[in-house]
């Protein structure tokens, strides 16, 4: 049934856990209506979706699969029945290479894989949702929304050891650019949010590695990130608080990517 909200609706792409997780928090803490999509089933993360809805919101999940053309139409039919809008869409679902392998032996059924979860599904989630966008503001020149895409350091930094995923990150950066511009006419912001060492489960195994590196100097701000630290970012621009500022990316990074002697 459409419930036809008041508030401002956002679809968080792989926000039961992780990053994306930290996003939705933040954006419920702002008041608004969630839709939570991701490839496990609802019941995997029922407690995680019961504390979000202790906010006082609305919370829809959407099991489905990113890089799944079908599974995206799904998933946007479900808010329009439930919500009758979206305001805001956090392109956040990605992966990493199931093994790290070196630039020289990498498989193309890898870079395949991780391309089309982190690159193609959203680039084409944001096709679609970037015209319903468009039809929402045509029908009520009050509507306000915006896309924010979850990339990485990665966009820019080198790991050799997992060279597609780098290749999908630089993908998602000039991603945020094309529609930034195509955009720009019709008044929706698309940013782009640069997480750095984030504490998650996708960095679980590689943990030891920069709690040492950290340690040693590797960042200027000696800790990891949390989801929460990405949280916030996501909040900000999905407020609107950068309406002038379309296109722009936002590291979350303690400082990695500054240059030091």
């Amino acid at each position: 049934m459409n419930q036809q909200t008041s508030k401002s609706v956002a679809l968080v792409t792989g926000g039961a856990q992780g990053i994306g997780y930290g996003i939705a928090k933040a954006l419920a803490a702002e008041g608004m209506d969630l839709a939570i999509a991701d490839i496990q089933a609802e019941t995997d993360h029922r407690d995680a979706m019961d504390a979000l809805r202790a906010n006082g919101g609305s919370v829809l999940y959407c099991e489905g699969d990113i890089s799944s053309s079908e599974d995206r139409s799904a998933m946007l039919a479900k808010i329009n029945e439930t919500y009758g809008k979206l305001n805001v869409l956090v392109n956040n679902a990605g992966v990493a290479p199931k093994v790290r392998l070196d630039l020289l032996e990498a498989t193309e059924e890898s870079y395949e894989r991780v391309m089309r979860i982190n690159l193609q599904g959203p680039y084409f989630l944001s096709q679609s949702v970037a015209n319903w966008m468009i039809d929402q503001q045509k029908a009520d020149s009050d509507f306000q929304g915006c896309i924010i895409n979850v990339s990485s350091i990665s966009a820019t930094v080198v790991s050799i050891a997992r060279g597609e995923y780098c290749v999908s990150k630089a993908g998602v950066a000039m991603m945020t650019k094309l529609f930034a511009v195509r955009l720009a006419e019709f008044n929706i912001p698309v940013y782009e949010i640069r997480p750095g060492l984030i504490k998650t489960p996708m960095t679980a195994g590689v943990r030891e590695k920069y709690d040492k590196l950290i340690a040693e100097g590797l960042l200027p701000q000696k800790r990891w990130g949390t989801p929460d630290d990405v949280g916030k970012a996501a909040a900000m621009m999905a407020r609107g608080d950068l309406p002038y500022s379309t296109g722009q990316a936002v590291n979350v990074d303690g400082g990695f990517e500054i240059v030091r002697l």
